[in-house]
């Protein structure tokens, strides 16, 4: 798992609107610097052995940067995200990448944050709601992807996706979260799924730590949260920390730039 990968570039990163509360269209990213920071997660990712696909952005599409929005794939199928409005227009591009590269496309009949609110642990759905994704699209992953969903609800904007809240170290061994992110029964829910659990503090949950991509072996994350970088190396991974700030203006870390296209398919019992 995440050994491939769909990045497009930031050649219009730029923050146009404010959909979620890290936005500010008055504070403008460093264009030059983002691009920078961009190019530096994908030489990150192709140095820890990982294939990486890529989709051209689009002038409209200011935020096409972050790809995880845009689908959850699972072997050659892949359920298409429904964004906020301003995000619509990145879709199509999206979708042809996906139609053109042999997925067979599932369109989303709710509002669903692609893969930032539906991270994959095995066979196993870790699936957000609460902010910007339906929970009536559990439903429809579990159908159309074959995941036994475990629904968790995040508790403010500042998580607008689970992927800020919660990030998959090692499926089936070892998973990352921050609890004041979520509420108290989702909370129980990843504890009984008899993972390791590490504890990230709020602080650096806010500085897009959770936001990270893990293949079991290497762990690619932003600079500035030494706790939890500490943790993952203590779990026996590589950890490379990359400079993510002008990235972060739009909202998004390394998790938010790359959509898996490699989850497993279910195991066979």
């Amino acid at each position: 798992m995440n050994k491939a990968l769909l990045v497009s570039d930031a050649a219009y990163f730029r923050v146009e609107y404010e959909i979620n509360p890290y936005m500010h269209t008055e504070v403008q990213p460093d264009h030059a610097t983002a691009v920078v920071e961009h190019l530096n997660i994908v030489v990150a990712h192709r140095a820890a052995g990982r294939r990486i696909e890529y989709v051209p952005s689009s002038p409209e599409c200011p935020d096409m940067v972050f790809t995880a929005n845009a689908a959850l794939v699972r072997g050659n199928r892949a359920v298409l995200g429904a964004p906020p409005p301003e995000r619509k227009a990145e879709m199509p591009y999206f979708q042809d990448w996906l139609i053109n590269h042999d997925f067979d496309v599932v369109e989303a009949p709710y509002a669903f944050s692609g893969q930032g609110d539906a991270l994959a642990c095995g066979d196993l759905l870790l699936a957000g709601h609460g902010q910007r994704t339906d929970r009536r699209m559990h439903a429809i992953l579990a159908r159309e992807l074959g995941y036994e969903v475990v629904p968790l609800q995040t508790v403010s904007p500042r998580w607008y996706d689970l992927d800020l809240a919660v990030a998959v170290v090692e499926p089936g061994r070892a998973l990352a979260y921050c609890p004041e992110a979520l509420d108290e029964p989702s909370c129980r829910r990843l504890s009984g799924l008899g993972m390791d659990l590490i504890e990230v503090n709020v602080e650096e949950a806010t500085r897009f730590a959770l936001n990270l991509i893990s293949d079991g072996v290497t762990v690619t994350m932003t600079k500035g949260a030494p706790q939890l970088a500490a943790a993952l190396r203590a779990h026996g991974l590589r950890v490379v920390e990359l400079d993510t700030t002008e990235l972060a203006k739009g909202g998004g870390g390394v998790r938010c730039t790359a959509l898996t296209l490699d989850n497993p398919l279910p195991s066979k019992s």
